[in-house]
C-alpha cells in the first residue's frame, strides 16, 4: 500500500518566514507512516537541514508546480496572483471565501484546473471552532507593532521595517525599550478580546507593563449597540482582533476622527483582523495592507489635528515565525493525520463540501 504523501512548499510572501509544518510534525507524520517532501527555501525560519533530519525529502524552491498531481500541496499563504490553471489539491490560506479582492478568479483557478481547495480558516471541529489558527500570536505581535508605532510617532518618525524576532521575550523586551522601558500609563482599547487574538493582545500589553485597568477588553457585549464608539477616540491604541463574518456597524469612521479634533487621544489603529477589502469592514478608514518594510498608513485627518496611523499588516504571526509555526502546526497535526481519509473524515468532508459551494458561487460571478 502507497504512503500518503504531502508536500510542503515554500512561502513566496515577502517577509513570510513561517511553516505549515515544521520538522516537529513533519517527524511525527512521517513516524505515522507519511512521505513528506520539502521544498528548499532560504526565506523560512525552520532550515532545509532541520526537514532533512527528521526523514523529509527535499525537493528544489516552488516546484510544486511540476509535482505528480495527486501529491496534495500544503502551504500557509495564498500563492502568487496568476491565471494558471491549479491542477493539485491545495492546503492552505487563500483569502477568497468572504468575497475579498479578486476572490471569484482565485477560485476560478481552481475550476479550470481540477485541483481542489481546503482553506486552513475554514477547518472546523465539530463545535464549529478552527482547528487550528494563529489567532494569539496574530494578536501578540499586533499589539506589540502598535506600541511600536506610537513610540515612533511621539518622536515624530515614522515606524520602519519589522524584523522577525527569535521569541516572545525578545519581541516584549524591544517593545519596552521603544516606550522608555515600559508601557506603564498608556491605555488600549482591544475589540475582540475574548477571542484567541484578543487574548495574545492583552497579554503582550500585560507584559509590557499596562495596568489592567488600562486595557479595555470589548467583545460582543459590548459592541452589540453598534458604533461608532466614542470610547475609541478615547485611548492611545485600537487593536481590532475580530473574527468578521457578516455586515457590522462601522467602530470608528473618517468623519469621528474629524469631528473629535484636537482632543483627539486615538494615535495608532491596529487592525489585526486585516479586512482590508471586505466590503463589511469596520474601520473604514484605509484602503491598503500595510507591510513590514512599511508597517503604519497615515489616516486622513483634518488640518491641525495630532496625527493618526493604521497597522494593517497581514501576517503579522511571521514577527514570531518559530513559536507561531509550532503553535499552528501542532494543533493542525490531528486532521493532517487523518487527511488520508478525507471522504470520510468529518473536518475534510465539511472543508471540501464549502469549497464546491465558493466554487460555485465564484463561476456564476465569472459568469461561467
Amino acid at each position: 500500500m502507497a504512503k500518503p504523501q504531502l508536500w510542503l512548499r515554500c512561502e513566496t510572501k515577502k517577509f513570510e518566514r513561517r511553516a505549515a509544518l515544521t520538522p516537529t510534525t513533519a517527524k511525527k507524520l512521517i513516524d505515522a507512516g507519511f512521505e513528506i517532501f520539502v521544498e528548499r527555501d532560504e526565506q523560512r525560519i525552520f532550515d532545509d537541514s532541520e526537514y532533512e533530519a527528521v526523514g523529509c525529502k527535499l525537493v528544489d524552491n516552488n516546484s510544486w508546480p511540476n509535482a505528480p498531481t495527486n501529491v496534495p500541496i500544503i502551504g500557509l499563504k495564498e500563492l502568487p496572483e496568476s491565471s494558471e490553471p491549479l491542477r493539485h489539491t491545495h492546503i492552505q490560506f487563500a483569502h477568497c471565501y468572504k468575497n475579498q479582492a479578486g476572490w471569484s478568479s482565485i477560485l476560478a483557478r481552481f475550476y479550470r484546473g481540477g485541483g481542489t481547495l481546503y482553506d486552513l480558516e475554514f477547518l472546523n471541529d465539530a463545535n464549529g471552532r478552527r482547528v487550528a489558527a494563529f489567532g494569539y500570536h496574530a494578536g501578540f505581535a499586533g499589539a506589540a507593532t502598535g506600541a511600536l508605532a506610537l513610540a515612533s510617532q511621539r518622536k515624530g518618525k515614522k515606524l520602519g521595517l519589522l524584523e522577525p524576532y527569535p521569541n516572545e521575550a525578545a519581541m516584549v523586551a524591544d517593545v519596552r525599550k521603544a516606550l522608555g522601558g515600559s508601557g506603564k500609563g498608556l491605555k488600549v482599547m482591544v475589540i475582540g478580546a475574548l477571542g484567541r487574538c484578543g487574548r495574545g493582545a492583552c497579554d503582550l500589553l500585560r507584559k509590557i507593563g499596562l495596568n489592567e485597568d488600562d486595557i479595555l477588553k470589548w467583545d460582543i457585549n459590548e459592541t452589540k449597540k453598534g458604533g461608532p464608539f466614542q470610547e475609541i477616540l478615547d485611548v492611545d491604541i485600537f487593536v481590532n482582533c475580530i473574527y468578521l463574518l457578516s455586515a457590522t456597524p462601522a467602530f470608528i469612521t473618517k468623519e469621528t476622527i474629524k469631528t473629535a479634533g484636537k482632543g483627539r487621544r486615538l494615535s495608532v489603529v491596529v487592525d489585526v483582523s486585516c479586512d482590508t477589502t471586505n466590503p463589511f469592514n469596520p474601520i473604514p478608514i484605509y484602503n491598503v495592507n500595510t507591510t513590514f518594510s512599511h508597517p503604519t498608513v497615515p489616516v486622513e485627518v483634518a488640518p491641525g489635528n495630532p496625527p493618526m496611523s493604521v497597522v494593517s499588516i497581514d501576517h503579522l504571526p511571521t514577527l514570531l515565525p518559530r513559536e507561531a509555526s509550532e503553535q499552528f502546526s501542532s494543533d493542525l497535526l490531528p486532521s493532517v493525520l487523518e487527511f488520508p481519509k478525507r471522504e470520510t473524515a468529518r473536518v475534510w468532508t465539511d472543508a471540501e463540501k464549502l469549497f464546491k459551494q465558493k466554487l460555485g458561487a465564484a463561476l456564476q460571478e465569472e459568469g461561467r
